[in-house]
């Protein structure tokens, strides 16, 4: 006897009847439409209503970071726009009861469920689609054998998922990262637009559009708050969820992406050693690495630290900066580097809160601020380090254009008001503008906004928080004209 024929199928449509529960309401649940919108909606919608090209949108990152709740969100939207609701079918592949059978069979049950003649102009949602073997192969099937219907897929298991749709999936699959909250969607979900004003700063001896502040220590308490909890929505709205972060992110973000979601795919075997391996990482979030001293300090061979940052990498935990010289040149052999955790949150779950005195607090900061960039995943990041006398100079961002491989700008950030007043302190900074021919630079600080010349070289001190919300409104800005 086979698994399949265990549960019966009138159960299975009941599921179905229970998950869609507009197909006799009109409405997804109340829940759901409670919840604010990710500002990241308004540029997932369009993908999944374009229905003209034959292409299923899988919509992938991190654990909770709400692409179950943005599918719901354009489930209604679709209502809204006047789709027959009973054109609408969620399933959410994680469940049981949908084992051992194909992504058709199910669709096909779903049709027999709202009694439908055709699947022309149907709208289906596959949740956990990770969940599913050969989930890439299955859906690749459904969309040449049902080129009306428009399939959205969604999945946690990033790494896997990401090599999978990138494979199978070409021309079939058109891929959308949902990453973790910027700060500019913590405000907007916090509904703080108040503490925002839109003015001009002064860079470079221009005048740029710019958001500020005219309450900093409202806006400080906002950025710590989200430093320690603001990556995750659910967290960001349940004060419950954070008297408790480390069994909830830990339990369910990291846990199973450490010790559920496919290591195996990457060759790892030792899930344990992965884990603490990570939390090492998470600890020294913003520090410099180099192979040696991690496989030292850890007893883990030098490949093995690799594939583990490659997977890390991959599942959306951390994110890898390499490091350039002082002419932005990068260096031949990959010796040190630094790594971020994509989300400054985690190491709150994993650890403790942090306050604005603990010595922490920089690397945070600089924690946040590479978060803010990672949303464009285009952008060629460094770290710029090399021997200026008997000590090192460094810079902590530059970004460098692939094409002409030469350096844009590059930013210093600073948890603190100091070299706003000593900006002839920044020497690494003023020596790296110059080998550049940089006229120009930001630095971050505590609650400064100022502009200093030094050396012929024009310093815009900002903000941290500031800088953070900049980042967030410019990138939503470019991804809305792509």
């Amino acid at each position: 006897m086979s698994f399949d024929t265990v549960i019966p199928t009138a159960k299975r449509i009941e599921r179905l009847q229970y998950e869609n529960p507009w197909w006799t309401t009109g409405n997804v649940q109340q829940t759901y439409q409670n919840m604010s919108k990710r500002l990241y909606f308004k540029l997932f919608y369009p993908f999944v209503k374009e229905t003209d090209i034959k292409r299923a949108v899988v919509l992938m990152g991190p654990r909770r970071v709400g692409k179950t709740v943005m599918m719901f969100h354009t489930i209604q939207e679709l209502i809204k726009e006047h789709t027959t609701p009973q054109k609408i079918f969620f399933i959410g592949i994680d469940n049981p009861i949908y084992m051992h059978i194909s992504l058709e069979d199910i669709l096909l049950l779903a049709k027999e469920a709202v009694q439908a003649n055709t699947l022309e102009g149907c709208f289906v949602f596959f949740d956990e689609i990770q969940y599913l073997k050969d989930w890439e192969r299955h859906l690749k099937v459904l969309v040449d054998l049902y080129p009306k219907t428009k399939f959205v897929v969604s999945g946690s298991a990033a790494a896997a998922l990401r090599i999978q749709s990138t494979e199978s999936g070409a021309g079939r699959f058109t891929d959308f990262m949902l990453p973790p909250l910027t700060f500019h969607e913590y405000i907007h979900l916090k509904d703080l637009h108040h503490l925002v004003q839109a003015k001009t700063i002064k860079y470079g001896g221009k005048d740029i559009p710019f958001y500020t502040t005219h309450d900093n220590k409202a806006f400080n308490k906002a950025f710590m708050h989200y430093l320690n909890f603001g990556g995750y929505p659910e967290v960001v709205l349940s004060e419950k969820i954070q008297t408790d972060m480390g069994r909830y992110i830990k339990n369910d973000i990291v846990d199973k992406v450490l010790l559920r979601d496919l290591p195996s795919l990457y060759g790892i075997k030792d899930v344990q050693e992965l884990n603490s391996f990570f939390t090492y990482i998470a600890y020294n979030t913003g520090n410099e690495f180099s192979f040696e001293k991690l496989s030292k300090d850890s007893g883990i061979q030098k490949e093995t630290i690799k594939k583990y940052l490659e997977y890390l990498e991959a599942a959306f935990l951390i994110k890898v900066i390499h490091k350039i010289n002082d002419n932005a040149k990068k260096f031949k052999r990959i010796t040190s580097f630094k790594v971020y955790l994509t989300n400054p949150s985690l190491r709150t779950a994993l650890f403790s809160p942090i306050i604005e005195t603990d010595n922490e607090m920089g690397n945070m900061v600089e924690t946040a601020i590479f978060s803010q960039w990672m949303h464009r995943e285009n952008l060629d990041l460094k770290y710029a380090r090399w021997k200026m006398g008997r000590k090192e100079g460094e810079v902590d961002i530059v970004l460098l254009d692939n094409k002409i491989f030469k350096p844009q700008w590059c930013v210093e950030i600073k948890w603190s008001n100091r070299y706003a007043e000593k900006p002839q302190e920044l020497k690494s900074l003023i020596y790296f503008c110059k080998q550049n021919n940089f006229n120009a630079s930001l630095v971050t600080s505590i609650d400064a906004l100022s502009n200093k010349t030094i050396e012929d070289i024009n310093l815009t001190f900002v903000p941290a928080a500031i800088y953070a919300y900049n980042i967030g409104v410019n990138t939503l800005e470019i991804k809305s004209s792509w």
